[in-house]
Protein backbone atom coordinates (compact mmCIF):
# COMPACT_ATOMS: atom_id res chain seq x y z
CA UNK A 1 0.00 0.00 0.00
CA UNK A 2 3.00 2.38 0.99
CA UNK A 3 4.30 1.84 -2.44
CA UNK A 4 1.01 2.32 -4.33
CA UNK A 5 0.36 5.78 -2.08
CA UNK A 6 4.04 6.71 -3.08
CA UNK A 7 3.25 6.14 -6.90
CA UNK A 8 -0.10 8.26 -7.47
CA UNK A 9 1.78 10.78 -5.64
CA UNK A 10 4.59 10.81 -7.54
CA UNK A 11 2.46 10.65 -10.56
CA UNK A 12 -0.18 13.01 -10.02
CA UNK A 13 2.93 15.47 -8.83
CA UNK A 14 4.25 14.63 -12.88
CA UNK A 15 1.22 15.47 -14.35
CA UNK A 16 -0.13 18.51 -12.85
CA UNK A 17 3.61 19.96 -12.54
CA UNK A 18 4.45 19.44 -16.28
CA UNK A 19 1.28 20.12 -17.50
CA UNK A 20 0.10 23.62 -15.24
CA UNK A 21 4.05 24.38 -16.31
CA UNK A 22 3.37 24.10 -19.76
CA UNK A 23 0.06 25.85 -19.98
CA UNK A 24 1.60 29.11 -17.50
CA UNK A 25 4.94 29.35 -20.00
CA UNK A 26 3.11 29.07 -23.09
CA UNK A 27 0.21 31.43 -22.40
CA UNK A 28 -2.41 28.83 -22.29
CA UNK A 29 -1.59 27.44 -26.00
CA UNK A 30 -4.04 24.88 -26.31
CA UNK A 31 -1.81 22.29 -28.30
CA UNK A 32 1.07 22.28 -26.08
CA UNK A 33 -1.21 22.12 -22.46
CA UNK A 34 -2.96 19.05 -24.37
CA UNK A 35 0.12 17.60 -25.47
CA UNK A 36 2.02 18.05 -22.35
CA UNK A 37 -0.95 16.59 -20.04
CA UNK A 38 -1.40 13.26 -22.78
CA UNK A 39 1.96 13.18 -23.15
CA UNK A 40 3.09 13.24 -19.06
CA UNK A 41 0.19 11.01 -18.62
CA UNK A 42 1.66 8.54 -20.92
CA UNK A 43 4.81 8.25 -19.29
CA UNK A 44 3.32 8.15 -15.89
CA UNK A 45 1.58 4.79 -16.53
CA UNK A 46 4.25 3.71 -18.30
CA UNK A 47 6.64 4.41 -15.45
CA UNK A 48 4.35 3.69 -12.43
CA UNK A 49 1.38 2.03 -13.81
CA UNK A 50 2.82 -1.71 -12.75
CA UNK A 51 2.72 -0.43 -8.93
CA UNK A 52 -0.67 1.93 -8.12
CA UNK A 53 -2.70 1.24 -11.81
CA UNK A 54 -1.59 4.36 -12.69
CA UNK A 55 -4.32 6.49 -11.62
CA UNK A 56 -2.90 9.83 -10.85
CA UNK A 57 -6.94 11.14 -10.73
CA UNK A 58 -9.56 11.03 -8.50
CA UNK A 59 -12.50 10.57 -11.13
CA UNK A 60 -10.34 7.51 -12.28
CA UNK A 61 -10.19 5.74 -8.96
CA UNK A 62 -14.16 5.87 -8.94
CA UNK A 63 -14.41 4.91 -11.81
CA UNK A 64 -12.53 1.90 -11.15
CA UNK A 65 -13.90 1.43 -7.85
CA UNK A 66 -17.24 1.10 -9.14
CA UNK A 67 -16.36 -1.52 -11.92
CA UNK A 68 -15.14 -3.20 -8.63
CA UNK A 69 -11.61 -3.10 -9.12
CA UNK A 70 -10.39 -1.28 -5.92
CA UNK A 71 -12.23 -1.42 -2.84
CA UNK A 72 -13.97 1.83 -0.89
CA UNK A 73 -10.83 2.03 0.77
CA UNK A 74 -8.73 2.20 -1.52
CA UNK A 75 -10.44 4.81 -3.44
CA UNK A 76 -10.30 7.29 -0.09
CA UNK A 77 -6.86 6.13 -0.12
CA UNK A 78 -6.08 6.90 -3.92
CA UNK A 79 -7.55 10.33 -3.62
CA UNK A 80 -5.27 11.69 -1.11
CA UNK A 81 -1.92 10.63 -2.58
CA UNK A 82 -3.53 11.71 -5.98
CA UNK A 83 -4.09 15.60 -3.53
CA UNK A 84 -1.02 15.13 -2.21
CA UNK A 85 1.21 14.70 -5.45
CA UNK A 86 -1.00 17.51 -7.44
CA UNK A 87 -0.67 20.16 -4.08
CA UNK A 88 3.36 19.35 -4.50
CA UNK A 89 3.09 19.93 -8.10
CA UNK A 90 1.56 23.19 -7.91
CA UNK A 91 3.83 23.81 -4.51
CA UNK A 92 6.95 23.45 -7.57
CA UNK A 93 5.65 25.79 -10.30
CA UNK A 94 4.64 28.37 -7.33
CA UNK A 95 8.23 28.47 -6.62
CA UNK A 96 8.98 28.86 -10.25
CA UNK A 97 7.15 31.07 -10.80
CA UNK A 98 8.92 33.40 -8.16
CA UNK A 99 5.71 32.60 -5.30
CA UNK A 100 3.47 34.49 -7.48
CA UNK A 101 0.14 33.19 -7.24
CA UNK A 102 -1.93 35.25 -10.03
CA UNK A 103 -1.30 32.19 -12.70
CA UNK A 104 -0.84 28.95 -11.54
CA UNK A 105 -2.49 27.10 -14.52
CA UNK A 106 -5.99 26.92 -12.34
CA UNK A 107 -8.61 25.90 -14.23
CA UNK A 108 -11.83 28.51 -15.48
CA UNK A 109 -14.66 28.37 -16.89
CA UNK A 110 -14.06 30.59 -19.99
CA UNK A 111 -15.39 34.26 -19.79
CA UNK A 112 -18.16 33.94 -22.66
CA UNK A 113 -19.20 30.95 -21.02
CA UNK A 114 -19.20 32.98 -17.74
CA UNK A 115 -21.15 35.52 -19.02
CA UNK A 116 -24.26 33.25 -20.42
CA UNK A 117 -27.11 32.25 -18.64
CA UNK A 118 -26.53 28.75 -18.71
CA UNK A 119 -22.57 29.03 -18.75
CA UNK A 120 -21.97 26.86 -15.76
CA UNK A 121 -24.49 24.06 -16.78
CA UNK A 122 -22.46 23.98 -19.74
CA UNK A 123 -19.16 24.12 -18.21
CA UNK A 124 -20.68 21.17 -15.78
CA UNK A 125 -21.56 18.89 -18.46
CA UNK A 126 -18.40 19.53 -20.34
CA UNK A 127 -16.16 18.31 -17.73
CA UNK A 128 -18.79 14.86 -17.18
CA UNK A 129 -19.28 14.16 -20.83
CA UNK A 130 -15.31 14.26 -21.39
CA UNK A 131 -14.14 12.71 -18.19
CA UNK A 132 -16.89 9.71 -19.16
CA UNK A 133 -15.14 8.93 -22.25
CA UNK A 134 -11.63 9.23 -20.81
CA UNK A 135 -12.64 6.84 -17.90
CA UNK A 136 -14.54 4.82 -19.99
CA UNK A 137 -11.58 4.48 -22.38
CA UNK A 138 -9.30 3.67 -19.32
CA UNK A 139 -11.74 0.72 -17.86
CA UNK A 140 -12.15 -0.73 -21.77
CA UNK A 141 -8.01 -0.85 -22.69
CA UNK A 142 -7.54 -2.42 -19.64
CA UNK A 143 -9.63 -5.07 -19.30
CA UNK A 144 -8.30 -7.35 -21.54
CA UNK A 145 -3.91 -8.19 -21.15
CA UNK A 146 -3.81 -7.97 -25.01
CA UNK A 147 -4.06 -4.62 -25.21
CA UNK A 148 -1.62 -3.52 -22.21
CA UNK A 149 1.25 -2.69 -24.31
CA UNK A 150 -0.66 -0.04 -26.18
CA UNK A 151 -3.09 0.90 -23.06
CA UNK A 152 -0.60 3.96 -21.91
CA UNK A 153 -0.15 5.64 -25.20
CA UNK A 154 -4.24 5.34 -26.28
CA UNK A 155 -5.15 6.27 -22.28
CA UNK A 156 -2.36 9.47 -23.37
CA UNK A 157 -4.16 10.05 -26.28
CA UNK A 158 -7.47 10.42 -24.91
CA UNK A 159 -6.39 12.58 -22.22
CA UNK A 160 -5.04 14.75 -24.83
CA UNK A 161 -8.00 15.07 -27.17
CA UNK A 162 -10.31 15.64 -24.26
CA UNK A 163 -8.08 18.51 -23.02
CA UNK A 164 -8.34 19.78 -27.40
CA UNK A 165 -12.41 19.58 -26.82
CA UNK A 166 -12.81 21.10 -23.13
CA UNK A 167 -10.23 23.53 -23.24
CA UNK A 168 -11.97 26.75 -24.48
CA UNK A 169 -14.74 25.89 -22.26
CA UNK A 170 -13.32 24.90 -19.19
CA UNK A 171 -9.85 24.07 -19.51
CA UNK A 172 -10.25 20.74 -20.03
CA UNK A 173 -9.43 19.35 -16.82
CA UNK A 174 -11.17 15.63 -16.17
CA UNK A 175 -9.57 15.77 -12.84
CA UNK A 176 -10.64 16.88 -9.20
CA UNK A 177 -6.59 16.99 -7.73
CA UNK A 178 -5.02 18.52 -11.00
CA UNK A 179 -7.96 21.65 -10.41
CA UNK A 180 -7.84 21.52 -6.71
CA UNK A 181 -4.71 22.53 -6.36
CA UNK A 182 -3.64 25.29 -7.90
CA UNK A 183 -7.02 26.28 -7.02
CA UNK A 184 -6.18 26.90 -3.49
CA UNK A 185 -2.92 28.81 -4.41
CA UNK A 186 -4.89 30.94 -6.59
CA UNK A 187 -8.07 32.21 -4.80
CA UNK A 188 -10.57 34.30 -6.57
CA UNK A 189 -12.88 33.01 -9.39
CA UNK A 190 -10.55 29.87 -9.68
CA UNK A 191 -11.04 28.54 -6.02
CA UNK A 192 -15.12 29.85 -6.91
CA UNK A 193 -15.35 27.34 -9.40
CA UNK A 194 -13.51 24.57 -8.39
CA UNK A 195 -16.62 22.86 -7.20
CA UNK A 196 -17.61 22.08 -10.71
CA UNK A 197 -14.36 20.39 -11.48
CA UNK A 198 -14.44 18.23 -8.35
CA UNK A 199 -18.84 17.17 -9.51
CA UNK A 200 -18.26 17.25 -12.73
CA UNK A 201 -15.32 14.75 -12.97
CA UNK A 202 -16.94 12.56 -10.20
CA UNK A 203 -19.98 12.01 -11.95
CA UNK A 204 -18.65 11.55 -15.18
CA UNK A 205 -15.61 8.79 -13.86
CA UNK A 206 -18.75 7.27 -11.96
CA UNK A 207 -21.17 7.28 -15.04
CA UNK A 208 -17.90 5.59 -17.22
CA UNK A 209 -17.71 3.12 -14.18
CA UNK A 210 -21.26 2.13 -14.47
CA UNK A 211 -21.71 1.53 -18.27
CA UNK A 212 -18.34 -0.19 -18.44
CA UNK A 213 -19.99 -2.84 -16.06
CA UNK A 214 -23.20 -3.11 -17.56
CA UNK A 215 -20.64 -3.95 -21.26
CA UNK A 216 -18.50 -6.12 -19.38
CA UNK A 217 -21.74 -8.10 -18.20
CA UNK A 218 -22.85 -8.39 -21.99
CA UNK A 219 -19.54 -9.80 -22.75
Amino acid sequence: MLKRFIAEVLGTFVLVFIGTTTAVLTGGNLLATALAFGMALTAIIYALGGISGGHFNPAVSLGQWIAKKISLVEFGFYALAQLVGALLGTVLLWVFTDFQTANLGANQLAPMFEAADLGLLVGLLTEVVLTFIFVFVILRVTKDEDKAPIAGLVIGLTLTMAVIAGFMITGGSLNPARSIAPALFQGGKALEQVWFYIVGPLVGGALAGVVANYLHAEE
